[in-house]
């Protein structure tokens, strides 16, 4: 099964234009209907975003027209802060940025944070500042072996199928350098046509799961990493504490987040 109905958020920011483009690309590689939610909370209208806030729509059916993508616009409830207003249930996967503090007035307080445990969907989360280049290529899964990595893998599956590359990383204690847990998985993938190589980082206890990742030959070439959040491990631990709090505010890459 493919991705046929991406969302993405939509706001004021400069950032925007090149998030629409990476979801509008998406959106046509997989032949999926996008959706534009306007997030921009009412102190956007007001300040330096003001102009870009306020042509948000026409902006975005003039990107879609460039791609040739089916779009629809919708605009997300700024009196209530229920998850459904924000349209995430009706999608295969949401696109959205890294939380940025000092833009956090501009936009609803749930985006992203609070939606990548309510929404139910998965997440890409692209890094501030992000600019457009190729995503998915070469992936790196961050394994731990829990339901919520496991579903992020499910859930990335349509991505892993198309990479160029794609690679295991599990952070283990010594006691599990002999575990099968790795290659089961890469079995698994297997199955679903994925040839995926493994790189496993004993925990000698000098670095975090983080650190680890990013200092991993996997990552050296990486476009995109696929983790689930709040799994039973110390990839939790270093990933995903705290709302994710790790992964959002160190990651340079686009991340694949699903709950």
């Amino acid at each position: 099964m493919g991705y046929k109905d991406i969302l993405v958020f939509l706001d004021g920011s400069v950032g925007n234009a090149a998030r629409v483009d990476f979801a509008l690309s998406l959106a046509k590689a997989h032949g999926a209907r996008l959706t534009g939610v306007d997030v921009d909370s009412a102190a956007a209208f007001a300040g330096e975003w003001s102009e870009r806030a306020k042509s948000l729509e026409e902006t975005f059916h003039a990107s879609a027209n460039r791609f040739g993508v089916d779009v629809r616009f919708k605009v997300a409830d700024r009196t209530s802060q229920e998850w459904k207003n924000y349209y995430t249930p009706y999608a295969d996967l949401v696109i959205a940025t890294q939380p940025h503090r000092e833009v956090a007035d501009m936009i609803l307080p749930e985006v992203p944070g609070d939606l990548l445990t309510s929404a139910g969907v998965p997440m890409i989360l692209l890094p501030r500042d992000w600019r457009p280049r190729p995503v998915g290529e070469e992936v790196v899964i961050a394994w731990s072996p829990s339901g919520q990595a496991s579903r992020a893998v499910h859930d990335a599956m349509p991505l892993l199928t198309r990479a160029r590359k794609v690679t295991v990383f599990a952070f283990a204690p010594p006691a599990d350098i002999k575990d099968t847990d790795i290659e089961l998985l890469r079995d698994h993938l297997l199955a679903h046509g994925v040839k995926a190589e493994t790189d496993r980082w004993t925990d000698s206890g000098d670095l975090s799961a983080i650190e680890a990742l990013f200092a991993s030959r996997a990552a050296e070439d990486a476009d995109l990493i696929v983790a689930g959040a709040y799994s039973h491990s110390r990839i939790r631990e270093a990933l995903f504490g705290g709302m994710t709090k790790s992964l959002l505010e160190q990651f340079s890459l686009p991340v694949f987040v699903s709950h």
